[in-house]
């Protein structure tokens, strides 16, 4: 992975994807198909997993020429920070995967630069929630949560009182009532929306974008840096609020995925898109008749 060794000269371009735990195991299909498309394009691919590695800190460095980040638990992204820190490249870019990872903070960026969120609190006490709470409904959010674990809506000062203190930071938001959810996925500038219900394993369909929404979703990209991320938005009376944002979604039911991540990374680990993130990609049509060649 990133013990040091000596590269030969003609070595062939190496590829290291740091893929998530899951329990029960069950191979992402967008993730296996972008691996052969990988390697049918010559590229030499690596997977790993966290946890069941055992790294020697005083010999890492990069031995790989990009590091996909797919990935959000704690031990990947202190990797991903040596291997930035040593000067190997990571997509997304680590900066953008950490801040995008620390709720409050990626929130409060969003919010800041103008893109549409709930209104937002943060507290170590949910006690002083209450007069919001009498207000409207919450949801309490872990600041480095993801799969919608640890998040629970709290409608009423009686359900706060039962509200265990958090253990660590929270992000509190207004709970934005809500039979449907859209998500919008982008890669490099190929941005695509489905449709679900509001419980997580709930089916989802593709979907027409508003252009609005999808100037919201590249503002994203181009606030945090990222080339590969994925927004959850919900539709409020003042308008479409994103209410989350994670780098390197899963791309379920997305068309034509596997095609457009394998050309964005190609392009990416080649050099094209090292410069900045997110890239411009040819057009849905031409990248897909490029990936078939």
């Amino acid at each position: 992975m990133i013990v040091r060794r000596l590269r030969p000269a003609d070595s062939r371009t190496k590829l290291y994807f740091m893929l998530a735990w899951r329990t029960p195991t069950a191979p992402n299909p967008v993730l296996v198909e972008t691996f052969d498309l990988l390697r049918q394009r010559g590229f030499d691919i690596e997977l790993g997993i966290a946890e069941e590695l055992l790294l020697q800190l005083d010999r890492l460095a990069p031995t790989h020429d990009l590091y996909v980040l797919k990935s959000h638990a704690a031990l990947w992204l202190s990797l991903a920070e040596i291997v930035h820190t040593h000067g190997g490249r990571v997509l997304n870019p680590f900066p953008a995967c950490l801040a995008v990872q620390n709720k409050i903070v990626a929130v409060e960026r969003m919010r800041a630069a103008g893109v549409p969120t709930p209104r937002s609190w943060v507290t170590g006490d949910p006690d002083l929630l209450r007069s919001i709470v009498e207000e409207c409904p919450v949801i309490i959010k872990p600041y480095a949560g993801g799969r919608g674990i640890g998040i629970l809506v709290v409608h009423s000062p009686h359900e706060l009182a039962r509200t265990p203190r958090p253990r660590e930071p929270v992000l509190i938001q207004e709970y934005i009532r809500h039979e449907e959810e859209l998500k919008v996925y982008v890669i490099g500038e190929e941005v695509f929306g489905m449709r679900t219900g509001s419980s997580r394993d709930a089916p989802r369909w593709p979907c027409p974008l508003r252009r609005h929404v999808r100037e919201i979703a590249l503002r994203c990209g181009r606030l945090f840096g990222l080339g590969l991320y994925g927004l959850d938005i919900v539709e409020s009376p003042d308008g479409p609020l994103v209410v989350d944002l994670n780098y390197f979604p899963s791309y379920r039911n997305v068309p034509h995925a596997a095609r457009l991540i394998a050309h964005f990374i190609d392009d990416y680990a080649r050099g094209s898109a090292a410069a900045r993130v997110p890239v411009r990609t040819r057009p849905v049509g031409r990248a897909l008749r490029a990936a078939q060649q």
